[in-house]
């Protein structure tokens, strides 16, 4: 399948070639799809001599810091701004209130993808934004790098989930492999993102395990993520991220959700779930999105319990419509 061809891909990539003093933004909360996409552009749009800065709504997890190592900031006031891997302007945290008037472009694969900007480039069978951004930046002929190589490795590996999840596509690993040649230090980044666990990560999960329950003869299973296990354990949210993909991991397992409590009282949910069940159907029932295999949702005035309770009725309504 060629996926480059289309009306997104071609204004996109005009857009980029006659712009400069390009800001480039990811989502909040970001994972390593979002930083190494927003990473790789603007090494590619350096590297194509374009001043280039880059903004997220929140900081930069550390285990995803190499990613931005020799990349000093560079000050100016953006005269286009691009989002990659925002599928809802509602993602962006306070990126939304400070640039959200002046976006341009938006590069996202989510199939939920909710139109925000006046150009688009939209493609959900790529497995993650970073392979839209590398096929952008060779139709700009950016010269390649290993910081480049990085970024689009991270992407990749991370959405796929180091390539063992079902998006993982031939595309996928042929970039993938790519990188590689490119000198991208897949060993190296697969240990930071997938093979390195603090104590304080250890103890929560074990602590998130102990409150998982299953509903619908097995089908069904939830963990809930309360603030009081990060105070009880040092553990920060990113390095709870992986748990979202713990219920769905037990055996007979259709439907997973994580409950992580916010700060700010909501609660978010993260929906993982095993064929033929959908993500997004289910998190779209609450103003959610995602992908077929991983969605996510934020329930609003609510307690844990309260949301507890929601997800469980959303998954037994949900698997018997299944079934």
């Amino acid at each position: 399948m060629t996926f480059e061809k289309g009306p997104g891909y071609i204004q996109a990539a005009q857009l980029l070639k006659s712009w400069d003093d390009i800001l480039v933004i990811c989502h909040a909360n970001p994972d390593g799809d979002a930083l190494g996409s927003m990473a790789g552009l603007v090494w590619g749009l350096r590297a194509l001599g374009k001043r280039a800065s880059w903004y997220c709504g929140d900081p930069v997890p550390p285990r995803f810091s190499y990613l931005f190592e020799g990349m000093e900031k560079q000050e100016f006031s953006p005269a286009h701004i691009v989002t990659v891997d925002v599928a809802d302007p509602s993602l962006l945290g306070d990126a939304w209130d400070k640039f959200g008037h002046g976006i341009e472009l938006a590069i996202d694969h989510h199939s939920t993808h909710k139109s925000f900007s006046p150009t688009s480039w939209v493609c959900p069978s790529f497995a993650a934004t970073a392979e839209m951004v590398w096929l952008l930046l060779q139709k700009l002929r950016a010269a390649p790098s290993k910081e480049l190589a990085n970024s689009i490795y991270t992407g990749i590996a991370t959405d796929t989930g180091c390539f063992r999840h079902r998006n993982t596509s031939p595309h996928a690993l042929r970039t993938a492999a790519e990188m590689l040649e490119l000198g991208a230090e897949a060993g190296d980044i697969n240990q930071k993102i997938f093979g390195t666990k603090s104590r304080a990560q250890i103890q929560a999960e074990g602590l998130v395990a102990e409150s998982m329950e299953f509903a619908c003869q097995g089908k069904a299973a939830l963990v809930q993520i309360p603030l009081s296990i990060y105070k009880a354990t040092g553990a920060t949210e990113d390095e709870l991220g992986s748990l979202a993909d713990m219920p769905r991991q037990v055996e007979g397992v259709l439907v997973g959700v994580t409950l992580k409590e916010k700060p700010d009282g909501k609660i978010k949910v993260g929906v993982r779930v095993n064929p033929p069940a959908n993500a997004a159907e289910i998190c779209g029932k609450f103003g959610g999105g995602g992908h077929a295999g991983a969605a996510g949702c934020t329930l609003a005035e609510m307690t844990m319990e309260e949301a507890r309770q929601t997800m469980l009725a959303a998954c037994r309504a949900y698997l018997a419509n299944l079934a």
